[in-house]
């Protein structure tokens, strides 16, 4: 399939969580789109395999940084300006799920969760604004079709980090938009990652997914690297404040 190609031209694009999965798949997808392309993980080995495999298509410059560091996501961001030029394009990507029932889970592994998938997200996009100022610029968050959605199986953590992402985007959306930042939010169906494989090798629970896939199938990491790109590029110039499902259907049941 060809996928369209957003023009990213000498743009500055900072992804989080880009070592697996979906962040990689973005990665590959804003470099094939012209921009230079800043990969930030805190899984440093990962990353550095991830940019070798990607060969032409590897980002411009890769730095180990947890996004829940303030101080440290902050360095890194400098560097991203002094090394590569100022930053158009945010995707806050970086998260976790620690999957149980709500009355199990342990109290570190539920303040993990919200420490990565939301605290660390808004530090990505209060850090990144402040770079804005003054000449714009796109932030897309990750969020979830759990942000709208209680859920199948139960994963209170990670239902309530990420709907707390969707109201977030909203409200930074309205709050900068005065300083010509747009932001916008790609909500994901199950995406087979390293992220969710522990969900896939169950086939119980792989049936119960596709039973609420009215498409019957599932979208692919490019799939939501499309949709990224999309609210990222002047094609989604009058677009903020939204959240995307990009969910084969599921919402619409």
């Amino acid at each position: 399939m060809q996928w369209p190609v957003w023009n990213f031209q000498s743009r500055v694009v900072v992804i989080t969580g880009a070592a697996r999965g979906l962040g990689e798949a973005m990665s590959r997808a804003f470099v094939q789109a012209g921009a230079r392309v800043a990969a930030l993980d805190r899984d440093t080995p990962t990353l550095d395999k991830a940019a070798q495999a990607a060969g032409a298509l590897a980002p411009a410059l890769s730095i180990g940084v947890d996004v829940t560091d303030h101080a440290g996501l902050d360095a890194a961001l400098d560097r991203v300006t002094a090394e590569l030029g100022p930053i158009d394009v945010m995707v806050a990507n970086a998260g976790i799920g620690i999957r149980g029932p709500a009355n199990d889970i342990a109290v570190a592994d539920f303040e993990q969760v919200v420490d990565v998938n939301l605290n660390g997200l808004f530090f990505c996009n209060r850090l990144a604004a402040r770079r804005m100022a003054g000449r714009g610029g796109v932030i897309v968050n990750l969020a979830s079709i759990m942000g709208f959605s209680g859920g199948i199986f139960p994963n209170a953590a990670y239902q309530a980090s990420k709907g707390a992402v969707v109201n977030l985007t909203r409200a930074l959306a309205l709050e900068w938009a005065a300083q010509n930042i747009r932001v916008n939010a790609v909500a994901p169906t199950f995406v087979r990652t390293p992220l969710t494989e522990p969900v896939f090798a169950n086939p119980e629970r792989v049936a119960t997914i596709m039973a609420n896939t009215p498409l019957g199938r599932l979208p692919e990491p490019d799939d939501i690297a499309q949709a990224v790109l999309f609210l990222a590029s002047d094609a989604a110039n009058a677009i903020t404040g939204v959240t995307l499902p990009v969910d084969s259907g599921f919402l619409a049941r």
